[in-house]
């Protein structure tokens, strides 16, 4: 992630009075204004259960919800694409802009 230049910061909860296990990752640029927590407990034979995965990305006002660990990989490849887009729309506006010129 440093490579990327984001800076992250993991914390570990464990609740008291819940059989679940807590895990909250804060990433971003220059805030650490986007997170991840996941929730989840183990099997009786001792297995990670992921119950839930709570996504929030720069500001968003209500969280994405995903059961499994493939809609988060799906639902973040769809908003990267879209970033990528909108970069590239921009590059290209200011590319022909007359003003630049």
């Amino acid at each position: 992630m440093r490579d990327n230049d984001l800076d992250y910061k993991r914390e570990y909860i464990r609740p008291m009075m819940t059989p679940e296990h807590v895990y909250i990752f804060r990433f971003g640029r220059h805030k650490l204004n986007n997170r991840v927590i996941v929730r989840y407990s183990h099997t009786w034979t001792g297995r990670l259960k992921i119950n839930e995965i709570d996504v929030r990305l720069h500001h968003q006002h209500h969280p994405r919800i995903f059961k499994t660990e493939t809609d988060l990989i799906l639902y973040l490849q769809q908003h990267m694409e879209k970033e990528e887009q909108k970069k590239i729309a921009k590059q290209a506006v200011k590319h022909d802009d007359p003003q630049n010129q």
